[in-house]
């Protein structure tokens, strides 16, 4: 007599597996060491990367800044208000710390370190408590142990805040499916946060809110909370482009519609999360893991094709593909503890389970640490604090009308924050005539700014520099400085005669002195520069 075993559901499936998720999990008391063991490693990340900030970031604090004094968010007070940055709530969250007078870099390290931590508590509870300790620890592993997490953290980018945002959406969709409670609120709030956060937010979280809509399609409130957060999100993107001018963030029009560049990231991404998108691809494979994997798989898609489609720059250590990243370490841990929980013999299943588990993690752990631009990053912050904060901080002391503090340059970051000067962005992300196609030259030239700040990758000055013509704009202009941030980069100092010599002896002795403080006589792009560094903080 043959008898039939129905196939359980995805609840069914969890409960079921008691037995084997308590083989694979172990005494509720040997949780505890494992989870104080990720915290630790968290921590030391944190700690070895706390001195690292992005240029880029200064952007976001500038505006926040404006915005504090009563300038509204704008690039150049008293002009028509350009949006050059693309995270307007994290703008909006630095603003009142800026009013304080609070260190605007230091708050946002503090922010992104509680995003986190988010994360991991996050990915190590929805994984323990629904695919045991296997799962866990495979989900909360490679996410301590993925380096580049912690140069994210504290970037002074929204990068980690968004990628919590992404990660909490897809664990309330996953819950949704899976028959657990849902806040009825939490999914459309989500969903307009991640938009206002970044304009692509709206289709990373998209996937998981039309999941948790469907299957709260017969409650009121569902569609009540739908309606607020369409009428909220409608408002803000009428707002964005009734004060800018134009739907969308400045850097759209200067960077979107590379195609090529664009392949050339989705390859490089590909490849650096493999095994993590196959595990997620496999779950799949299962009946009872199907729904939660087109949820996790749609959210790879939708989050990954903005960038695709744009090709992104200034994507250090894979910034953007980290929006995913958390996303995919929670789905990698869910097929770890899936596999460990598939039957047969428990040894044989655990063992299958965890070794997936650990090629995956000591995949990206390896990737993360033979990132070609990691040795630049891993002396990044002090690179920048000797050269372009130094230089900014010295221009904020000279001795010149206020009128005349207008300054051009590239690198609008850390030298227009500290500054405080008018800025001509001549890349055009802080500059809407030359975004939207103005010539470069023409509009510094028109600009007659007091400082040009040029940068080279050598010692000597250059011609040109992003489609601008430096010999033209800075016809009658005095060099007065060349200053080195790390080997191959240099930035070049020109003034008008008339302030030339306030202008350096405002500057220099701050550049003197950075370049005396922060890692003296050593411009290498190596690991081991950054690790002497961190051998020197020890407080032993």
């Amino acid at each position: 007599m043959t008898s039939t075993v129905p196939t359980p559901t995805a609840e069914e499936f969890t409960d079921s597996a008691d037995s084997t998720a308590e083989r694979s999990a172990g005494p509720r008391r040997g949780w505890w060491p494992v989870a104080a063991g990720l915290g630790v490693v968290f921590l030391v990340g944190v700690w070895s990367a706390w001195f690292f900030t992005i240029d880029d970031a200064y952007i976001t604090f500038r505006y926040s800044a404006n915005f504090a004094a009563g300038h509204g968010p704008v690039w150049n007070p008293g002009e028509n208000p350009v949006e050059g940055f693309t995270n307007f709530l994290w703008m909006l969250w630095h603003t009142p710390f800026a009013w304080l007078g609070l260190n605007l870099p230091a708050v946002a390290k503090v922010t992104s370190f509680a995003a986190g931590a988010a994360i991991l508590v996050m990915l190590v509870r929805y994984c323990r408590t629904n695919h045991g300790l296997v799962a866990a620890v495979v989900a909360g592993s490679a996410f301590v142990l993925y380096l580049p997490t912690y140069f994210h953290i504290t970037s002074g980018l929204e990068t980690v805040a968004f990628a919590a945002l992404v990660l909490r959406a897809v664990i309330v969709g996953l819950n949704a499916i899976e028959g657990r409670r849902v806040r009825i609120w939490e999914a459309p709030l989500l969903l307009v946060l991640a938009g206002m956060l970044r304009p692509d937010g709206v289709l990373a979280a998209l996937p998981a809110f039309l999941v948790w809509l469907w299957t709260a399609r017969r409650d009121r409130r569902a569609w009540l909370f739908t309606a607020i957060a369409a009428v909220v999100g409608a408002g803000y993107f009428a707002w964005r482009w009734s004060y800018y001018g134009y739907p969308f963030p400045n850097t759209y029009y200067v960077k979107f519609g590379n195609i090529t560049a664009g392949t050339a990231w989705l390859d490089t991404t590909v490849w650096l999360y493999a095994p993590l998108l196959v595990l997620t691809a496999a779950l799949l494979l299962w009946r009872n893991t199907r729904k939660a994997a087109l949820v996790l798989c749609a959210t790879v898609v939708t989050t990954s094709l903005t960038y695709v489609v744009s090709g992104p720059t200034m994507d250090y250590l894979h910034r953007f593909a980290f929006h995913t990243f958390p996303v995919l370490c929670l789905s990698t841990g869910i097929a770890a503890g899936v596999i460990v929980r598939s039957g047969g013999k428990a040894w044989l299943s655990i063992t299958a389970g965890t070794v997936a588990g650990l090629l995956a993690t000591g995949w990206v752990a390896v990737a993360g640490l033979q990132a070609p631009d990691l040795p630049v990053i891993a002396n990044y912050g002090p690179d920048l604090a000797r050269a372009h904060v130094a230089i900014g901080q010295g221009l904020a002391k000279a001795d010149i009308p206020a009128d005349a503090k207008v300054i051009a340059l590239h690198d609008a970051g850390a030298m227009s924050y500290y500054s405080g000067w008018r800025t001509v962005d001549f890349i055009g992300l802080n500059d809407e005539p030359i975004a939207h196609g103005a010539d470069p030259t023409t509009v510094v030239a028109s600009a007659h700014p007091t400082v040009i700040v040029v940068r080279s990758y050598g010692p000597g000055p250059v011609a040109t520099a992003y489609h601008t013509n430096i010999r033209e704009a800075a016809r009658g202009y005095v060099h007065i400085a060349r200053v080195q941030m790390r080997n191959g980069y240099y930035l070049h100092i020109y003034v008008v005669p008339q302030y030339a010599d306030q202008v350096r002896a405002a500057v220099m002795p701050v550049v003197d002195q950075a370049q005396h403080t922060y890692d003296p006589g050593s411009y290498g792009d190596t690991i081991h520069r950054w690790l002497t560094r961190l051998r020197h903080d020890l407080p032993w």
